[in-house]
């Protein structure tokens, strides 16, 4: 029987975690460390299914509470699923909408049961309790399922986090028991997570993740980060709980980030990533490139008929110049978007690609330093 997570090389320089692996679903072989495109509503804004394709895009995101609103859960069962209703035949990871609820959290409320929220759409009220969120994701059919969870703004207060904590415990372990004793709609294999919180608290994100470590999870993300914390706190509780979580399960930081964070939290041993950075700044003409990221839009660039990264386009086939992409955006062009999307994707998993072939020569530390010294200068 294949393992669904099998680490492959660790980086042999001192003081490092980084490493890579390979996961397995049924739907696809990941390659770790991997960034993950967000497809929040079944679809990775403004970016086609064969650019995806061709930068060899093994697994995306969707979300149950924007999908249990929108199609709606209906609609998806008679689908047969995301994978049949969006015609994606790799992996889907969905988040289970904790991340929703702090975001929106002038339209909920939660208690021991679970969270009562109304729709941002149309003012609709719902209730998700941990077993509901279970019973969604199985209707979605998402290779990879998280469970529900109490995410908390920064900063909070210890004894709120502290009992925020227990409640999410409580809550992932009613998910866990719910998903042993309920089975896949579409016969293939579901996987389910867990999410720590904690806060930046040392001590209660080493509870949270102690807590959950118990229950035989099939991988364990880190929640409630990159919320407005100072980066290097961030990369301090990564660093702390790497050092806690079980080794052979795949580590996954939700909802991070620049590709400075990727490099210096895969220094720290996490596995996989999602962030709406790349497609959300393509969207406003925000460009990452080799040499850092640049705003499309502003007037240097109009007479600029040199690619946006020379160094990179091959990959990305992007073949247009800075004043064309400029051209686009100021005239208002979908294209524009489109084509700073397909480029801000590209980047980032280009960028993973790199890295993992980095820790696999046992060479990261050099290829992180060239990649900062030009993309900070």
């Amino acid at each position: 029987m294949n393992k669904f997570f099998e680490v492959l090389s660790n980086n042999a320089e001192p003081g490092l975690k980084a490493r890579t692996g390979i996961i397995k679903t049924s739907h696809s072989e990941i390659e770790t460390p991997v960034f993950m495109p967000v497809g929040t509503l079944g679809t990775v804004k403004a970016i086609e299914h064969r650019e995806l394709d061709e930068f060899d895009t093994r697994i995306i995101l969707g979300n149950t509470y924007h999908l249990f609103l929108r199609p709606g859960i209906e609609v998806l069962g008679n689908a047969g699923g995301l994978h049949n209703f969006m015609n994606w035949n790799k992996s889907i990871l969905t988040d289970s909408g904790g991340f929703q609820f702090f975001s929106l959290s002038k339209l909920n409320k939660n208690n021991e049961d679970g969270v009562e929220f109304s729709s941002h759409l149309n003012g609709d009220k719902f209730f998700f309790t941990p077993e509901k969120v279970i019973d969604i994701q199985r209707i979605i059919g998402s290779d990879i399922m998280m469970p529900l969870d109490e995410c908390l703004p920064h900063p909070s207060e210890k004894h709120v986090v502290k009992k925020s904590i227990a409640l999410t415990a409580r809550w992932e372990k009613r998910c866990f028991d719910h998903f042993k004793s309920t089975n896949e709609k579409y016969g293939y294999t579901q996987k389910l997570f867990s999410i720590n919180q904690g806060s930046t608290f040392e001590d209660l994100r080493k509870r949270s993740i102690e807590d959950l470590i118990e229950i035989d999870f099939d991988g364990h993300a880190i929640g409630g980060l990159a919320v407005g914390e100072e980066n290097s706190l961030m990369y301090d509780l990564v660093d702390l709980s790497t050092g806690i979580l079980p080794k052979e399960k795949p580590r996954y930081l939700m909802g991070v980030g620049t590709p400075v964070d990727l490099l210096e939290c895969v220094e720290r041993g996490i596995d996989m990533f999602d962030c709406v950075m790349p497609t959300r700044n393509a969207r406003h003409g925000r460009i990452f490139t080799t040499n850092g990221e640049i705003n499309i839009k502003g007037a240097k660039y109009k007479n600029d008929f040199e690619s946006p990264d020379e160094e990179f386009k091959t990959y990305t086939s992007m073949n247009f110049s800075k004043a064309y992409l400029r051209h686009l955006f100021i005239s208002n062009e979908i294209l524009g978007v489109q084509l700073a999307t397909i480029h801000n994707v590209g980047f980032y998993l280009n960028l993973m690609k790199n890295i993992r072939s980095a820790i696999n020569n046992n060479e990261f530390k050099a290829f992180k330093k060239s990649f900062l010294n030009k993309y900070l200068q």
